[in-house]
């Protein structure tokens, strides 16, 4: 497909050409696009039972990073992958942290904006913040949007979300549950009103949500999200004596999604700071100092 078409195609339906060039998506013509993720927040305002962030270069799973970059080590960082792999269409920022407990993640992309409109900006969150940042997004470019939706329940989410800060008060069972998924909803709304594209990851807990996985899809696909994404648990941290779902519970749950909403099958389960074509080519280790490492060096949770 040359540019023209390209330009074409998104003049007439801008979702649908992000979705072709978007590697998270699952669309034929993207099998072959790249992405990278830069890892700019290094704070949380919710701390999630299975939630173990941390710096090494060995664990393949999100929360895990090598270094945390500055919004301008991040741009610099952009360049030096654009360099080594031209097929990549999308940066992402997807933690370790919360990309919106801080404003590193906007401050970076407002950056990428500015030097590679032709990217893609991808941002993920848990969406407590969602709602009342989501002009500052889409000013900043942000284009796709990926929230992490684990229950629509607060009976549900209690199990899984330990706590919330919002606005400098901690909350904490079916409370804090409560206030969070509200957030979420109203800011998927929000922010697919404004025009971007919105994929809702839900994190498939044996025995705690994996009966509750349709009623998600449900929900979001009523307030206009555009994909899903059921993501196995890596039991880890607080949730670390649970089994890691088997390939029947995870098609059953895609399956009962699927009624409601197109469901994304192909996720890596990325680190933080990931970059190349997801499946075939990895540059990362290429693109971070490894001297700068310090693999017992954990991030604040605040």
């Amino acid at each position: 497909m040359d540019n023209n078409t390209n330009t074409l195609q998104e003049l007439n339906d801008p979702l649908e050409h992000i979705s072709n060039q978007h590697p998270c998506f699952g669309k034929g013509p993207n099998l072959n696009k790249g992405r990278i993720h830069l890892p700019v927040s290094p704070s949380c305002n919710i701390q999630c039972a299975f939630c173990n962030r941390t710096r090494n270069k060995e664990e393949k799973r999100p929360g895990v990073t090598s270094e945390i970059l500055t919004p301008n080590e991040a741009a610099k960082i952009l360049d030096k992958a654009l360099e080594l792999c031209p097929q990549i269409t999308v940066a992402g920022i997807a933690g370790p942290g919360d990309t919106l407990a801080s404003d590193y993640a906007i401050e970076t992309f407002r950056l990428i904006k500015e030097k590679h409109p032709e990217l893609i900006n991808c941002l993920s969150t848990n969406g407590l913040l969602l709602e009342e940042r989501a002009e500052e997004l889409i000013e900043a470019g942000v284009k796709t949007v990926t929230v992490t939706v684990n229950a629509v329940d607060p009976e549900v989410l209690k199990h899984i979300c330990l706590w919330i800060v919002k606005d400098g008060i901690t909350y904490t069972g079916v409370e804090g549950a409560r206030i969070l998924i509200e957030a979420q909803l109203r800011g998927i709304k929000k922010i697919k009103e404004l025009g971007a594209m919105v994929k809702v990851n839900t994190v498939l807990c044996p025995g705690i949500n994996d009966d509750h996985v349709e009623e998600v899809a449900k929900t979001v696909s009523e307030l206009g999200a555009d994909f899903m994404n059921i993501i196995p648990l890596i039991p880890t941290h607080k949730l670390s004596h649970l089994q890691e779902p088997d390939c029947m519970m995870l098609h059953e749950a895609r399956t009962k999604a699927e009624k409601y909403i197109r469901v994304f099958r192909h996720c890596q389960r990325c680190r933080a700071d990931a970059a190349g074509i997801p499946g075939k080519v990895e540059i990362s280790d290429q693109l971070y100092d490894i001297k700068k490492l310090n693999v017992n060096n954990t991030f604040s949770h605040g």
